[in-house]
């Protein structure tokens, strides 16, 4: 199974719209994919149709009481498409697993005894905290939504040096599959500037595909629906569809789906 997080420690860049969606999509092309919801706040668990009172399950338990994914993971209305969704428990974890054993293994260890998908993708919390250090331990690669602002450029050094981190302590093999630039309004010269910087900055490792500013891919989580459902002609999700295509290509041949 190819694990990837969805991470950038800065809140509202897209992160759960941009997990919520590439899953939908990968689910769409025949892989079994599992989305890991891990944000206290569950608004993955919310997007995709989970109402909290459904979620008898969560990802605290396969953190704090080591349940397993199939004990765990309910199914969606997206065929192919497993969750395992975040309770408000979740919040507490962070000062719990400070005192036990192997605190930033917890969730690795879990995803290696699952057999039943193709591909993870975790939801981070928006912070650098041990939620977020156990989905850069169990990651084989990094999927970095960033929104397009001067302050997102900032966020995005200082997680690059926790990836730095986390391969020299916890997980050399952590790599990072690229970046999104996302809430792209080409009205907003600022928009461009940054596009420009970053791209001059890291160059291939930014995706071609840019996620627009789309009044549907916000509408669509009150649906409880991903984007690629709600309205699949919308810009946003025509952008997802890009997206996911390129994430494939750039996935370990040998290692996807068949």
């Amino acid at each position: 199974m190819i694990t990837i997080a969805v991470a950038n420690q800065k809140g509202g860049v897209g992160k759960t719209t941009t997990a919520i969606n590439v899953a939908t999509a990968l689910a769409a092309t025949g892989w079994k994919v599992l989305l890991i919801d891990l944000d206290p706040q569950g608004n993955a668990s919310t997007g995709i149709g989970i109402p909290a009172e459904a979620r008898e399950r969560s990802s605290y338990d396969l953190l704090i009481d080591q349940a397993t994914i199939a004990e765990c993971a309910m199914p969606t209305r997206i065929p192919g498409l497993d969750i395992v969704p975040a309770t408000v428990d979740l919040s507490g974890a962070e000062v719990e697993l400070v005192s036990v054993e192997d605190r930033t293994g917890r969730l690795r260890a879990a995803l290696a005894q699952d057999a039943g998908h193709d591909i993870c993708l975790i939801d981070c919390p928006p912070s650098l905290g041990l939620l977020t250090l156990n989905s850069l331990t169990a990651a084989d690669t990094l999927l970095v939504p960033l929104q397009c602002e001067f302050f997102a450029l900032e966020g995005l050094s200082q997680l690059l040096k926790t990836v730095e981190r986390v391969q020299q302590r916890f997980n050399p093999d952590l790599g990072i599959v690229g970046i999104v630039l996302t809430m792209f309004d080409r009205r907003n010269r600022l928009t461009d500037q940054v596009a420009d910087d970053v791209r001059s900055c890291l160059r291939e490792l930014v995706f071609e595909s840019v996620i627009p500013r789309n009044v549907r891919l916000s509408e669509a989580p009150s649906h409880g629906l991903p984007a690629l459902v709600y309205d699949h002609t919308c810009a946003g999700s025509q952008a997802y569809i890009k997206l996911a295509r390129e994430l494939i290509a750039r996935l370990p041949q040998q290692r996807k789906a068949a």
